[in-house]
């Protein structure tokens, strides 16, 4: 029997706490071994179980990297996230969660508790790119990834970012370098993807006179391809310049192996 053909086991995180970093945001803090924790990120393709399921049909990862799922019902859901923090040698990673919506991982999140285990499927970049100018837009479920591209880029980067939250109470303290400028948009009562607000942000923005420049965008997915539009047109930026990818999709919740 070839043996190398035989799936492995998912590897395993579990939680050992739980904050609320805003009202709506809780930071979830897993420990796993350094190998585990170094692979885990920064995009993370997260194994979530349904709520007080603690010993779920966890699926298994074949060779060449696909998601091998047990059969008949499992009750495990798969989402994306981004590690806010990622400490290999501690062994240790933050995963935050928003907890608006009735999706999966919000469940799962509002109820999580030391002990708790979630599975690791696989793991990406953030399609980041340094730049001499960087423009950054999100709302709540970029935060944790506009927030590691802050703090790595380089001290002498500049731009601005743009950041799309309910109101002042779920702003986050991000680090960055002192020529980008955080701009923080509250909807102030506007449901989640309903909001213009980084539209119109972005399309109020004059594009640099310079050529080294990035955009990175995530937010709901109607949102993001009205920004695609204008940074492709208006601004002009080739593939290269730019990342921007639809979080989530209002009306669902985001695309996975339920």
């Amino acid at each position: 029997m070839n043996t190398s053909a035989v799936p492995r086991p998912v590897d395993l995180l579990t939680v050992t706490a739980v904050a609320a970093v805003t009202p709506a945001v809780h930071r979830v803090t897993l420990t796993a071994a350094p190998q585990v924790v170094a692979a885990a990120g920064p995009t993370i393709s997260l194994l979530v179980p349904r709520v007080g399921d603690h010993s779920p049909a966890w699926p298994q990862i074949a060779r060449d990297g696909r998601i091998v799922w047990p059969q008949g019902s499992h009750g495990v859901s798969l989402r994306k996230y981004t590690a806010r923090r990622q400490d290999a040698a501690a062994g240790e990673l933050d995963i935050d969660f928003v907890l608006h919506g009735d999706g999966p991982a919000a469940a799962w999140a509002a109820a999580a508790a030391p002990g708790n285990a979630l599975g690791v499927a696989s793991a990406a970049s953030l399609g980041e790119a340094a730049a001499g100018w960087l423009l950054l837009v999100g709302d709540e479920t970029a935060i944790p990834a506009i927030g590691r591209i802050l703090a790595e880029s380089a001290p002498t980067t500049r731009g601005l970012a743009l950041l799309e939250v309910a109101g002042p109470e779920e702003q986050q303290p991000l680090t960055g370098p002192p020529g980008v400028e955080v701009r923080w948009l509250h909807r102030d009562g506007v449901e989640p993807g309903l909001s213009p607000l980084l539209v119109d942000a972005v399309a109020a923005v004059q594009p640099p006179a310079e050529d080294d420049l990035f955009a990175w965008v995530a937010a709901e997915s109607a949102t993001v391809q009205a920004v695609r539009a204008d940074l492709r047109s208006r601004w002009g930026l080739r593939r290269s310049q730019h990342h921007a990818i639809g979080y989530w999709r209002r009306g669902r919740v985001m695309s996975g192996a339920d």
